[in-house]
């Protein structure tokens, strides 16, 4: 599945099922996108755990970083090329971005207009708050309704509800083969592979 905006905007791919290896999946994809521009890449997989590697440098040296030696596998993943909005081009803002106890990794491509207030909101809950994206306030929205004991799938479509602006989002959750997507005037593309499932609501 791959999910994009305009050009000289983030790009977003996230991958789930199958035997095929997510990472290399995602890295494929990544290189298709790269064309838009973009200041940092970054990829999340998830399985037990979620696992993030991020570069703000090309995608090279995204690759390199796969490369280093530690397992990276899992049966759902996301992917992006950043073009920095809010916070400067760094590993640390360069997306996906996690919540406190990295159960939800999330990608974006658009703006969160409302950002800044939802932020201070979950500050006032004991969030804490590490970089300088608007994007990172979806996880952690995510996992505040996560922890109102509601199943990832309504806790993402809660999160989704408080949020105002323009953007594509993919998310992953921890111990889940699937990708959780949402749009708002921004394209999102779907592809199927057969047997596969989308279910939409």
């Amino acid at each position: 599945m791959t999910f994009e905006g305009d050009y000289f905007m983030c790009g977003i791919i996230g991958y789930a099922g199958g035997d095929v290896d997510p990472v290399q999946t995602l890295l494929t994809g990544l290189s298709k996108l790269v064309y838009r521009g973009y200041d940092s890449t970054g990829l999340a997989v998830a399985n037990s755990n979620i696992h993030v590697v991020k570069r703000e440098d090309d995608l090279d040296a995204l690759k390199r970083a796969v490369e280093e030696p530690f397992e990276l596998t899992g049966t759902a993943g996301i992917g992006h090329t950043r073009w920095s909005t809010h916070g400067k081009p760094s590993d640390d803002n360069a997306h996906p971005h996690t919540d406190c106890k990295d159960r939800v990794a999330v990608v974006h491509n658009g703006i969160i207009e409302n950002y800044q207030s939802l932020r201070d909101e979950l500050r006032s809950v004991d969030h804490e708050f590490e970089r300088e994206t608007d994007t990172e306030v979806v996880p952690h929205l995510i996992s505040h309704h996560f922890k109102e004991n509601l199943s990832p799938k309504l806790a993402f479509r809660r999160a989704v509800e408080e949020l105002e602006g323009s953007y594509a989002i993919a998310a992953i959750f921890e111990d889940r083969d699937e990708v959780m997507v949402t749009r708002r005037d921004s394209s999102l593309v779907l592809g199927v592979d057969d047997g596969g499932d989308v279910r939409g609501e």
